[in-house]
């Protein structure tokens, strides 16, 4: 083989090797990737079905439902409502009328199952994504009304 040969095999072998690199990095990240939803976009539809994905907004006050590690309760944005159904020990910060963030994935049946129950830290803090959601929210509401 001559040398020039060799070189460009070794290039290519490096660009083959980096572009493997680049494919399972890209790969690990968007299999890591979780996308925040509100109650009214669930409904919507525009949740993903087969996939994890976080849901936020406020828990609706009489819908806790305990039964031994298992609680049921409404997340809701002030339009719309999803029942989240949650295995497991609570945040200690996790009360009715508060905010929420849970982690799963939709059910058939319309219920999100979730793996991971987030509250927020203070009565002043809500995550901007889950504060600007609410605020879409209650303008859509607001302009149904006038109309």
């Amino acid at each position: 083989m001559k040398p020039r040969h060799k070189r460009a095999a070794i290039i290519a072998g490096g660009v083959a090797a980096i572009g493997l690199a680049a494919y399972f990095v890209l790969n690990a990240f968007e299999s890591s990737l979780v996308f925040f939803f509100t109650p009214s976009q669930v409904a919507s539809g525009e949740a993903p079905k087969n996939r994890a994905f976080r849901i936020g907004g406020l828990v609706k006050t009489g819908t806790v439902q305990r039964d031994n590690l298992t609680v049921s309760f409404i997340v809701t944005d002030s339009v719309k409502e999803v029942p989240v159904s949650y295995t497991g020990i609570l945040p200690d910060l996790f009360r009715e009328g508060k905010g929420v963030v849970a982690q799963g994935k939709l059910t058939d049946s319309g219920k999100f199952a979730a793996s991971e129950v987030l509250a927020k830290h203070d009565e002043n803090y809500m995550p901007p994504e889950a504060q600007h959601a609410m605020d879409q929210a209650q303008i859509e509401k607001a302009t149904k009304t006038l109309k």
